[in-house]
């Protein structure tokens, strides 16, 4: 048996104004899916099932920006997306533009195990959750008031915005100085995590990954990101486990996720520098931050941005961190 590992995020673009509360919610929150992924492996759970039912935590939690909280298009819509991949074959399964599927990665997981294909979107993936008898939620269910404030303002100011912000409840304005980056395609405004994502090593060396978000405040309908897409967001093989967050369009460019497995099978790098790689080299614009584990019970991360919740367990103990610093819990 070898050494197991789990790694988890809840993206990368961090408000440097974050409230001390806000901080706290997603600590904790990271805290408890590190132990239910931690008590799943020393109970030898498979690395696939253990990385759906932490970002099904994670979807369930309005913390983050996925499943329920997820941020809201254009059109006051939520159209949600996950990616979910097995080292072992290499399987995966992804889906888009989802509204009323609860745990989109579930669904994803169906998609790779269930059907031929490997990725539904659409009216086709929802009468395809309703024919496996997925759970469903009232749209309503997945909108929070405070994902409604920030796509007003966003509205008001034009922006489409990665992440949200935390919002003045009277003065309906965001808390602290608003960093917009005019010169970007497309423009974004950085505030709160986003995308959640878990990678797992489990004790027989196998590799998953999976990928969940609600993409972009005021996103224009249709859009789809990084997450669901293989080699983008999320990629597992025998070497490592993978999942990015941040811009997708960027991450989309520089196929992230597959570029870390790709700099340890082609270059002989160790997973460290093949993260530091890719965010460093591979990353030309825009920003975003990634998780991995090797089949050897090792977990990386990296990000150009601010901040990224983030967390991590092996056998030797258990960090979270959000800025530069991780913390032992």
């Amino acid at each position: 048996m070898g050494k197991w590992a789990i790694a988890i995020h809840g993206g990368a673009g961090v408000d440097p104004t974050l409230s001390d509360k806000a901080q706290k919610d997603a600590k904790q929150l990271l805290e408890r899916c590190l132990k239910l992924g931690v008590s799943d492996l020393r109970a030898n759970k498979a690395a696939i099932d253990v990385v759906e039912r932490i970002v099904k935590e994670l979807e369930d939690d309005p913390v983050f920006n996925a499943g329920k909280g997820s941020v809201l298009t254009n059109k006051g819509t939520v159209e949600m997306e996950a990616s979910i991949m097995d080292g072992q074959g290499r399987k995966y399964g992804a889906v888009s533009g989802l509204s009323i599927v609860k745990n989109p990665v579930s669904l994803a997981r169906r998609v790779m195990d269930k059907t031929p294909h490997s990725y539904l979107a659409f009216a086709g993936a929802e009468e395809f959750a309703r024919a496996q008898g997925v759970e469903e939620k009232e749209k309503s269910y997945f909108i929070v008031e405070d994902r409604k404030k920030v796509l007003n303002y966003a509205k008001k100011i034009n922006e489409t915005l990665f992440g949200y912000p935390e919002i003045d409840s009277k003065t309906l304005k965001p808390k602290g100085e608003v960093p917009l980056r005019k010169n970007a395609q497309p423009s974004f405004g950085y505030y709160r995590p986003e995308t959640v994502g878990c990678v797992v090593v489990d004790k027989r060396g196998m590799c998953a990954a999976a990928t969940s978000t609600g993409g972009m405040t005021n996103k224009m309908v249709g859009r789809i990101g990084s997450a669901p897409i293989i080699g983008a967001g999320t990629y597992a093989c025998e070497l490592c486990g993978v999942s990015c967050t941040g811009e997708g369009e960027f991450i989309l460019r520089a196929m992230l996720a597959r570029e870390v497995a790709a700099a340890m099978e082609y270059k002989g790098l160790s997973l460290k520098e093949a993260v530091e790689n890719a965010i460093n080299k591979r990353l030309d614009k825009g920003q975003a931050g990634l998780i991995a584990v090797s089949n050897k019970g090792e977990v990386a991360y990296g990000f150009n941005s601010n901040g990224m919740f983030r967390g991590f367990a092996t056998e030797d103990g258990m960090e979270i961190g959000i800025w530069d610093k991780m913390f032992k819990v």
